[in-house]
């Protein structure tokens, strides 16, 4: 099995929102990721998307946008992002979402031997505008990680001959690269790989690449020129 990864779908199927305010490389961007999508996975794959997957403000909505993702090739893990506005409770997604997707919220899944956790994140403390709300959604964003790598230890991760891979939809720093909250619990608990969206106009040469000896990967759909980044085989 082979592990994509891909964030920041941003679909609008059912109420059209143009993408170009990011720039002209939008143009188009559904029809782009579906066909850059079906030239590299295949059936057997799995594929990550963390976060801002639809612009939808309700589930019937997204789960619209969310079928035509699941029409695609390989099985996929969601992940809710800061526009994830529709994302209900966790068991109602869970029981709604087509066949062949499955959903992390503060926890973690087990697929063969791969793991996979995640949480949303958010910004981090540092020289920029930074309120106390901040900070309580990023205390509180700190926890719901802590509980989705400690489900994932529980799974098996850190043992021989099982990968673990952390997705957060936020980048787990600043801009600078300063260690947060985020990144001493990746340390701790040293997932194989972490991956992470959010980020538009960032070039991935210039993104966080490794915290240490974990590589981290920056997967926003823009950044990947609309394909798929291939990030583990098993």
């Amino acid at each position: 099995m082979r592990v994509f990864a891909i964030a920041d779908l941003h679909l609008s199927f059912t109420a059209p929102k143009p993408m170009t305010v990011f720039g002209p490389n939008w143009a188009g961007h559904p029809e782009l990721i579906f066909e850059r999508w079906r030239e590299v996975v295949t059936p057997d794959d799995l594929v990550l998307l963390p976060g801002d997957l639809s612009w939808a403000m309700r589930l019937p909505e997204a789960l619209q946008d969310l079928a035509r993702v699941a029409e695609l090739p390989g099985r996929k893990v969601l992940l809710r992002g800061n526009h994830d506005y529709w994302w209900p409770a966790i068991g109602k997604l869970r029981a709604a979402l087509p066949p062949g997707m499955l959903a992390v919220q503060n926890d973690a899944v087990r697929i063969g031997d791969l793991i996979v956790s995640g949480t949303r994140g958010w910004v981090t403390p540092g020289p920029d505008s930074f309120t106390e709300e901040d900070r309580r959604i990023y205390e509180r964003e700190l926890e719901r990680l802590k509980l989705s790598l400690e489900t994932a230890r529980k799974l098996g991760a850190g043992t021989p001959g099982v990968q673990h891979v952390l997705m957060l939809h936020y980048p787990p720093t600043g801009p600078h690269f300063a260690p947060t909250g985020f990144t001493d619990l990746i340390a701790r608990y040293r997932p194989d790989r972490v991956v992470y969206g959010h980020l538009h106009g960032v070039s991935v040469p210039r993104s966080l690449q490794h915290w240490g000896d974990i590589p981290t990967d920056l997967v926003a759909a823009d950044g990947l020129q609309f394909r798929p980044k291939l990030i583990l085989e098993l």
